[in-house]
């Protein structure tokens, strides 16, 4: 890495001093885990455009800053008052709120949940429930580069979610991330862990905003494991601040007959990059991912996918949009991989993009790697403006230029907002991406 990484410099050499600040997290058995990921942060370091995965994201100007880690400044102050202002409107859920990674119980608004199902604190976990999280925390994922290894060394905090068996959540769960600082540029560190027991449901919105005129780097991972029968919508809504940061990682791990839907919604952030991976490990699982991506000025998104069809009669169903204007860019890498013995296979990838100015551009990459032969698997992409033709036929019928074009990115968007299950939820992301392309909303 060039030495103008002064991130990864600062996170190297700083260790010994953020475990002095630990309060007793230390002695926990996930500390041998962080003390592993900072080897791997040094040896794999932050990835160049020289990485396959990473060639159309330059990282370069993120790595440049030494972000302040949460423990070295003090504490945002954070009231009721704004968590209703920051919170998804209208939506009747349970709120839990995550200030730059450490998760606020005072400002939270939970439920009465049936015995067993446990919404908490990940480091509160880690400290009295280690039997559980040492089952499952950083079991799923892989760390693949500088980004994840900073994540796994040096977060603190987050969600911790467990549903066991037989049990539902009624009320989706909305966790408020909040983000940055009015002092310092900070980094934020949440690691989220998911854990859905068999004929168990639940749905979460997990709300990225940004506080503060500072720019700051949200750095994220979330792992989500899907027991048999079990069904789990995870909404992610990513709308901070535009001088914001934000790489995030999910991993998904399913079993027989679970039904896991990703709602990947982006807004926000300067520079922004997703990556979100499935293994469908047993038979009749079904995999959906909906993306929606809409990019202004000079904002950079790109979203990777990976679903791993392990085993047979299984089905994954992806649909990826995105709108680009100004010069902003997209990026969107999907891979379907299915394995020799996932035969029946049924996989459908989908990426379709709207430029709506001439310095606006997209790369996309969708990608199929199968390994059985009995199996129905198609992926497309598709690139280009708003149609003339259907604009000019608004417009002969007496609509406005700014409605009509309206008309036509409701039309667009359409088949990927109406599969949103949580119908208040699903007004207000409309509301969203009119604002964010600074259009009148129909």
């Amino acid at each position: 890495m060039p030495a103008e990484s002064n991130l990864l410099k600062k996170y190297t050499e700083g260790f010994a001093a953020f475990e002095e600040k630990l309060n007793g997290q230390s002695e926990t058995s996930f500390h041998k885990v962080r003390n592993e990921a900072l080897n791997k942060l040094a040896e794999l370091q932050f990835p160049t455009v020289k990485n396959e995965e990473w060639k159309y994201t330059n990282v370069s100007g993120l790595v440049k800053n030494d972000f302040e880690h949460p423990l070295n400044i003090e504490t945002v102050d954070i009231d009721a008052a704004l968590i209703e202002k920051l919170r998804i409107d209208d939506v009747d859920s349970d709120i839990l709120v995550v200030v730059n990674g450490s998760f606020n119980k005072e400002l939270s608004v939970l439920s009465d949940y049936p015995d067993g199902i446990i919404v908490d604190s990940l480091a509160n976990q880690i400290k009295n429930n280690s039997e559980l999280t040492e089952k499952y925390l950083s079991k799923l994922t892989k760390i693949e580069n500088g980004f994840n290894a900073l994540n796994t060394a040096y977060s603190t905090d987050g969600v911790f979610i467990y549903v066991p068996d037989n049990k539902v959540i009624e009320k989706p769960l909305q966790v408020i991330f909040i983000n940055g600082s009015s002092e310092n540029e900070v980094i934020s560190l949440p690691r989220n862990l998911i854990i859905a027991g068999k004929n168990s449901q639940v749905s979460i919105i997990a709300n990225y905003v940004g506080y503060g005129e500072k720019e700051y780097f949200t750095n994220t991972i979330t792992e989500v494991y899907s027991g048999a029968n079990s069904v789990v919508d995870l909404y992610k809504v990513q709308n901070e601040n535009e001088n914001a940061y934000h790489i995030d990682k999910t991993e998904v791990y399913q079993n027989r007959d679970s039904v896991f839907s990703h709602y990947n919604m982006s807004f926000g952030g300067k520079l922004v990059r997703n990556d979100i991976n499935s293994t469908l490990d047993d038979e009749n699982i079904t995999t959906n991912y909906y993306g929606l991506y809409l990019g202004s000025n000079k904002q950079h998104i790109d979203n990777h996918t990976f679903v791993n069809h392990a085993k047979p009669n299984c089905e994954s169903n992806e649909l990826y949009k995105g709108i680009l204007d100004d010069q902003s860019r997209g990026v969107f890498n999907g891979k379907i991989w299915v394995e020799k013995d996932a035969q029946k296979t049924n996989a459908y990838q989908s990426n379709k993009t709207i430029l709506l100015s001439k310095e606006a551009s997209i790369d996309t990459k969708p990608q199929l790697e199968i390994y059985a032969d009995d199996v129905k698997c198609s992926h497309g992409a598709t690139i280009g403006h708003l149609d003339d033709q259907a604009y000019f036929y608004i417009r002969s019928r007496g609509v406005s230029p700014e409605i009509a074009k309206s008309m036509l990115i409701r039309a667009f968007i359409d088949d990927v907002v109406e599969e949103v299950k949580i119908d208040n939820l699903k007004e207000q992301l409309n509301h969203m991406i009119f604002e964010h392309l600074h259009r009148v909303e129909i």
